[in-house]
């Protein structure tokens, strides 16, 4: 993108700049956050890509002394106390205020675009060793899961520690009270309803946390001969479908405070406490967060008794609307699969097996924060797409 400027004047007696771009659009920035935004070494560090300038020396009613316009690539503004300030047109183009402008850029800094699916989810799958050492399918790879919330990375060794190099992949793990990484089999004792052999509902792990981990990591090691399938459901479609069938029972599960706990020994002492609304939601009412977990789910439950039963009925249509066999998707993760997938989004389960005096079933787990995969995402497109 290489815009050109063909004018530039001041509005408003100076609160605002309007540009005339040579293909004819136009933008209007205000003057304070020009001020605030300005490029030059005094108000900015470009090494940290960070402002210098204090926003108690901000004025938020300055208006310019005067604008120029240099070469149609690059505008100056001189302020009234004779500090000087430089825009280039590729620079201003981009934080164009239009809503069409803001919305391209928030789209290509979050990308948001969501791909939902059911029983007919064509499983994503790559192998383990191409995200490893290539960018384009580690590109690929970040991008699905972003978009469908689920891929199943193939043919990693069957041993403990290939989860340490997809974390090294992305930058690093989640540690949790449960270890950088966690080995999920039967168990004597279990310290959590994972290590058992029995049958796990659908659900998102760790919603007792303030912040759940973002994405999960499942490398099969060992895999039982009988029974011991995955299942997984897309929590946002399943939403969508609630907020059309039972707009009363959403609202229930998007504004109940719900208590969950889990208290025991593991990679250190524990004892977490946190209140979730199963269905978390932004400002326009869409989920952005799935906060689900049966077994955590606390025997204190903060709301007033005549609320309780209504909780529980928005709670089990929520529940019913995921087990229905429209909307999960049931397979079998083989010795060397590890099955990467959205903890915000999708809920999974597995089927119960058979117990032995050995090991017949082991999984190793992992966490990572979105945060962190966004940032590989965003390094790894600049990357592949030679983008700036």
């Amino acid at each position: 993108m290489n815009p050109g400027i063909q004018k530039v004047e001041a509005l408003d007696t100076g609160h605002f700049i309007r540009v005339e771009w040579e293909d004819g659009s136009e933008s209007r920035y205000p003057c304070v956050w020009l001020r605030d935004n300005c490029q030059c070494p005094l108000c900015f560090l470009p090494s940290a890509g960070a402002r210098r300038l204090l926003l108690e020396d901000l004025d938020v009613n300055i208006v310019l002394k005067e604008v120029a316009l240099a070469d149609r690539k690059k505008i100056s503004i001189t302020w009234p106390d004779e500090h000087a300030s430089e825009y280039e047109a590729e620079w201003l183009k981009k934080r164009c205020f239009s809503e069409k402008a803001r919305a391209e850029v928030q789209a290509d800094l979050f990308l948001p675009e969501r791909h939902y699916w059911g029983s007919d989810l064509q499983l994503p799958k790559i192998p383990f060793e191409e995200i490893l050492h290539n960018d384009e399918s580690a590109y690929k790879w970040l991008c699905t899961l972003k978009k469908v919330g689920i891929v199943l990375l193939t043919g990693a060794a069957t041993r403990q520690g290939e989860l340490i190099k997809l974390g090294q992949r992305i930058g690093f793990l989640r540690l949790t009270f449960y270890g950088p990484t966690w080995q999920v089999q039967d168990k004597a004792d279990a310290n959590n309803v994972a290590y058992t052999n029995g049958k796990l509902c659908f659900h998102t792990d760790y919603p007792v946390l303030h912040q759940p981990p973002g994405v999960q990591f499942l490398h099969c090691i060992k895999q039982t001969a009988a029974g011991g399938e995955s299942e997984v459901v897309d929590g946002f479609h399943v939403s969508n479908k609630l907020k059309k069938q039972n707009p009363k029972a959403y609202q229930i599960l998007s504004s109940t405070a719900v208590d969950y706990t889990d208290v025991g020994v593991d990679f250190c002492d524990f004892a977490v406490h946190c209140k979730q609304r199963i269905i978390d939601i932004d400002s326009r009412g869409q989920a952005v967060r799935i906060n689900y977990n049966n077994a955590t789910r606390d025997t204190v439950f903060d709301i007033p008794a005549e609320k309780v039963r209504p909780f529980y009925a928005a709670l089990k249509e929520f529940n019913d609307l995921l087990n229905s066999t429209e909307h999960k998707f049931t397979y079998k993760l083989k010795p060397g699969d590890i099955v990467t997938f959205d903890n915000w989004r999708v809920l999974h389960g597995r089927q119960s097996y058979p117990s032995g005096s050995a090991v017949t079933r082991h999984l190793e787990g992992a966490y990572a924060d979105w945060d962190v995969v966004m940032s590989r995402l965003r390094l790894l497109r600049k990357r592949v797409l030679k983008r700036d």
